[in-house]
């Protein structure tokens, strides 16, 4: 994986979702890196159910403005991997200089985390599976129209008998 010289964009946010008088604490992250010849988007949301993960390729290098675009246009199209357990320990307030400083350690940080990569392979062999047994219905479908059409010629050859 070539990495670029430029840090990777990491937006953080945490969020307090009210459902049915429940807190549901969601703590999402997007890390954009160069993976060669390509940009790779990752976005990690760490909710009460585990971790979630969704991996975007762009072209050239996205702009800001294209990200939130394209998030905003495509956000009910996106597949997130089945939810993986996650230790979610609870955040408790940090000071100004520990947050900045928890913020620059993950702007330095460059790649996904290995929980990441973890949920994103589940999802990929999942997806895999999912096409290989599609696969075998089409092909057993395909076997049994061809069955069927021999057949059919059997009885128009011998018909007149």
């Amino acid at each position: 994986m070539a990495v670029s010289n430029l840090p990777p964009m990491v937006v953080r946010s945490l969020l307090v979702i009210h459902l049915g008088g429940k807190a549901m604490d969601v703590t999402c992250k997007l890390t954009i890196f160069f993976e060669n010849p390509f940009w790779v988007a990752v976005y990690e949301s760490t909710t009460n159910k585990g971790l979630e993960v969704t991996r975007v390729v762009f072209g050239a290098e996205p702009k800001d403005y294209e990200i939130y675009a394209y998030f905003l246009e495509n956000w009910n199209k996106l597949r997130f991997s089945i939810p993986v357990a996650d230790s979610m320990n609870t955040e408790r307030k940090l000071n100004p200089k520990r947050m900045q400083r928890s913020i620059n350690n993950q702007l330095a940080n460059t790649g996904i985390g290995t929980k990441a990569q973890q949920a994103l392979k589940l999802q990929q062999e999942q997806n895999a599976l999912q096409k290989k047994v599609f696969n075998r219905e089409k092909s057993e479908e395909e076997k049994q129209l061809k069955f069927e059409i021999r057949q059919k010629n059997k009885k128009e050859k011998h018909k007149g008998r």
